[in-house]
């Protein structure tokens, strides 16, 4: 049994990997985690609802068993339970400092969130875990932003899961559900870099692609140990799927 847990799935990327995933046919379930449900039904989706800093305290089994009083879980929380399933973590949790209102309330998300998500996907059995992290993301960075994705990729590193992607997109396009207007005005600026295929780590990268590249790494067995993963291969991974 192979299954996807997902976090951050409210965003740009996590609804576009939530999407990818739901129409693959690789995996047999998957788990979305976080504060609230979406208004979505699919047969192999499940989703569990709560507060992420507490989530090595939630009882998984019996959350998972109530969205399906009819037992359809039961081989799901039989597999988790005895760690035989095949178990990939997925996590594009993040946010900006002005919508988070501080410093250290942006830590919280974009590092505690993220490790413990983490962490707890490492406890149910994962072997692999995918982060949507940032360009230029470094933990000795004078810019807070980086220096927070820096020390998120750092800290992932040292949960052991046996692959660790970290993909490090540029300037992201997408239809986002909030007005960010400086990234509306450098979408407009880069965007000519998109059509003349120049700068490939530097230019606009959809959200599509990201989703994309990470489902397609994840599906590669010949894939292992840590990588970052940058703005450009991943264009042109998503390249390489559509030749």
């Amino acid at each position: 049994m192979k299954i996807a847990i997902i976090s951050g799935t409210s965003g740009l990327i996590g609804m576009q990997l939530l999407d990818q995933l739901l129409k693959s046919a690789a995996y047999d379930f998957v788990i979305s985690v976080g504060r609230r449900k979406l208004a979505l039904k699919h047969p192999k989706l499940v989703q569990l609802e709560g507060d992420l800093a507490k989530i090595q305290d939630w009882n998984w089994a019996e959350l998972i068993n109530a969205e399906s009083l009819g037992g359809d879980y039961r081989d799901l929380v039989l597999a988790l339970g005895s760690k035989s399933a095949q178990v990939s973590g997925f996590c594009s949790l993040g946010t900006t400092i002005k919508n988070a209102g501080s410093k250290e309330r942006f830590f919280e998300i974009d590092h505690d969130l993220v490790i413990a998500f983490a962490s707890w996907v490492k406890s149910l059995g994962g072997q692999s875990f995918h982060y949507v992290s940032a360009m230029g993301a470094n933990s000795e960075s004078g810019i807070f932003y980086n220096q927070v994705k820096g020390k998120t990729e750092k800290d992932l590193e040292s949960i052991g899961f046996e692959s660790l992607k970290i993909y490090q997109p540029s300037l992201l396009l997408g239809n986002r559900h909030e007005f960010r207007f400086g990234e509306l005005v450098a979408s407009i600026v880069m965007r000519p870099l998109v059509w003349l295929k120049l700068f490939k780590n530097f230019r606009p990268i959809y959200d599509y692609q990201v989703a994309k590249s990470m489902v397609m790494v994840d599906l590669d067995s010949e894939r292992s140990g840590l990588e970052r993963i940058s703005s450009g291969e991943m264009q042109d991974l998503t390249a390489k799927k559509k030749s």
